[in-house]
């Protein structure tokens, strides 16, 4: 599963940064592992942006409808991504690599 979107900071302390999934993707994510997610609807996933992967975990947000996906600084540094950056990211789920 291929897309792409910017990156963003969250506002206020810790300066969390995240891709918000589109609708479409989300969407069949929540068909695919229906019965299967984690505390607070988390979906385990393997990420790669700018040919460097990790292993973590997308949250729902309400306020979107979406999931978020969070990109840690080690990920943003070693491919080169700053805030509103657009990335393409690949993500596959436990057992589809």
């Amino acid at each position: 599963m291929d897309f792409e979107a910017p990156l963003w900071r969250y506002p206020g302390p810790g300066g969390w940064h995240f891709v918000t999934l589109p609708p479409e993707l989300a969407d069949e994510l929540r068909e695919r592992t229906a019965g299967t997610r984690a505390g607070f609807g988390s979906i385990r996933v393997r990420a790669t942006a700018g040919g460097v992967s990790w292993d973590t975990s997308l949250f729902p947000d309400a306020a979107s409808g979406s999931y978020l996906l969070p990109v840690k600084k080690a990920v943003r540094t070693a491919a080169g991504l700053g805030d509103g950056s657009l990335v393409r990211i690949g993500l596959t789920l436990p057992g589809e690599d």
